[in-house]
């Protein structure tokens, strides 16, 4: 199994490639793939120093598997030329994410659609990851109608320029700004660039993306998406309406029995999610799940993960693993 990951020396590259030792993903021949200025530079992987390598390097390698991370310009431009010599894409940037001939997965939820013939994978944006990771089977049970959500998003979001944006405001450093304000001791409702709409893409993927994993164009989404001084993860304030009622402690126990998801919800013991507890972790985590008293047939709820790993990286080398296991690829 040759596998090249793209943009292996960004933030999440690093991430994909520990989470490919972690999981100890069946790689024969690991290929660092990165933009020319890195060609040559060495990433470890389970003990062992690789070289970076070029793009039509790898493609010209015909490697089974790319995990991209490399940015939307790149994956247009690129993940075409890999797929053109049989190798199979799975693509962190959002390139990809609404063309109607490409598939929109998060396993646990609609691995099952996924063929052969898929050789240019996206893989969803880290805030609907976790959302939908949380909603899907609660969609299954009651049929979900609207969902107003709200987010907390970790600076890691941004890569590394927003990781040393806060560092150098916590030191009093004037440096490289990823944001057009300062970070600390705030938060920005700006995440992404702003649509036609006045709403932000980020705002706008979380619905776009939740309707076409969820497999429901019926269900009306809204978001307000805010940057936050955090470092752990993602964290969201979800309101969901249903079309049937339901009771509040078997929705604790189908999200209980949901794989990947993990319920922290005793408000006796102040227990709920928090993203200085899901940082390093894989789980999507619930808590806060309470009945909306103003409106019939809803709930409120705080998802919270960790966007690098199961917000992306994870989720990656896990679409990969599907397609192992079921000899996809």
């Amino acid at each position: 199994m040759k596998v090249a990951v793209v943009g292996a020396t960004g933030m999440v590259g690093e991430v994909m490639l520990q989470i490919l030792a972690e999981r100890n993903f069946p790689v024969t021949e690991l290929i660092p793939v990165a933009s020319e200025k890195s060609v040559g530079k060495e990433v470890e992987f389970k003990g062992k120093k690789y070289k970076v390598v070029g793009l039509q390097t790898a493609v010209d390698m015909k490697v089974d598997i790319a995990l991209f991370s490399a940015g939307g310009e790149t994956s247009l431009a690129w993940a075409p030329k890999f797929a053109e010599v049989g190798t199979t894409v799975i693509d962190n940037s959002s390139a990809w994410r609404m063309d109607p001939t490409k598939k929109l997965v998060v396993p646990e939820i609609n691995g099952s659609i996924l063929t052969k013939e898929d050789k240019i994978i996206p893989n969803a944006n880290c805030s609907t990851i976790q959302l939908v990771m949380a909603l899907a089977p609660l969609h299954k049970k009651y049929k979900i109608k609207r969902i107003v959500v709200s987010t907390y998003q970790s600076i890691t979001g941004t890569g590394v320029k927003g990781v040393q944006q806060l560092e150098n405001e916590y030191s009093g450093i004037q440096g490289e700004m990823a944001y057009k304000y300062p970070i600390h001791r705030n938060a920005i409702p700006h995440c992404d660039s702003f649509e036609d709409n006045g709403y932000t893409k980020e705002e706008m993927k979380l619905v776009r993306e939740t309707q076409k994993i969820l497999d429901d164009r019926t269900i009306a989404v809204t978001a307000t998406a805010v940057r936050v001084p955090i470092v752990g993860g993602h964290s969201e304030a979800v309101n969901v309406a249903f079309e049937n009622d339901f009771e509040v402690n078997e929705v604790r126990s189908i999200l209980h029995n949901t794989p990947g998801v993990v319920v922290q919800d005793n408000v006796d013991t102040f227990t709920y999610p928090m993203p200085l507890y899901a940082q390093g972790k894989d789980d999507v985590f619930v808590g806060r799940i309470r009945r909306d008293e103003s409106q019939p047939n809803s709930l409120n709820m705080w998802i919270v993960a960790d966007n690098l790993r199961k917000g992306a990286a994870t989720n990656t080398v896990q679409i990969a693993e599907y397609l192992v296991k079921n000899n996809l690829v």
